[in-house]
């Protein structure tokens, strides 16, 4: 849709914005999610397994669920990629997935029940700043030497034993910029050096940089620069 198609222009809306809006379609996805985390038992089950690995005994006792009601959530919850099992002889042992979405709606719950992730004793000796701080340079120089893959701030808090909030923080602090915006910043500037010192196909500079798709990177990159790669490509 173009911006001059609307009823009234109130000089508002960012052009960009109206001509790539998504489709209603590429929300779907989401909204499936929204659908499935609408009972609050099932919430409680999946923070729960963001943070240990239990039998279904162990979590029918935690959180006061029947077996077959916790059974129930636990295949909802798997189905949908949230969270993953492994056998042990006769019992099976869940777990929240290690993923970008898992670790998106862990976030969101923490943040809007205002919780805490639980600190272990190893994590707890790193929550006074300056030791903090240098476990979050060591996070960020890991994800600027691993451009290339996309990790959750859960993921990120297990491999360097952090406590996510804290992570979070004195990220914020330290390199003036939320963890998800400043590596947006950082691929898309990584992805204009490629372009312009190699002749490597957008398509591999699009993986290089951390993107799924050439169609996903090139939308990002157009957001933040206001031209498509090969525009930019074209200029040097």
């Amino acid at each position: 849709m173009k911006i001059d198609l609307l009823p009234h222009n109130h000089g508002r809306l960012p052009a960009n914005l109206v001509a790539e809006m998504p489709d209603v379609s590429n929300f779907e996805a989401a909204a499936d999610i929204f659908k499935l985390i609408c009972d609050g038992s099932r919430l409680q089950v999946f923070w729960l397994l963001c943070h240990c690995e239990e039998c279904v005994a162990n979590l029918s006792t935690l959180t006061g669920l029947s077996s077959p009601a916790l059974s129930h959530h636990l295949k909802i919850l798997k189905t949908a990629g949230l969270v993953v099992s492994r056998r042990d002889g006769r019992e099976v042992h869940y777990t929240a997935a290690d993923t970008p979405r898992a670790g998106a709606l862990h976030q969101m719950i923490e943040e809007i029940v205002e919780l805490s992730c639980p600190v272990h004793d190893d994590e707890e000796k790193r929550e006074d700043p300056d030791s903090a701080s240098g476990v979050v340079k060591e996070a960020h120089d890991w994800m600027v030497e691993n451009i290339d893959r996309r990790v959750s701030i859960s993921e990120l808090s297990k491999r360097f034993h952090i406590n996510p909030t804290t992570l979070k923080e004195q990220f914020k602090v330290i390199y003036g910029q939320p963890v998800g915006a400043y590596m947006r910043e950082l691929r898309i500037k990584k992805a204009m050096e490629l372009l312009r010192t190699t002749n490597m196909p957008v398509a591999d500079i699009a993986a290089a940089v951390g993107y799924d798709s050439q169609g996903n990177f090139a939308q990002a990159f157009k957001g933040r620069t206001g031209m498509l790669p090969t525009e930019y490509r074209g200029l040097y």
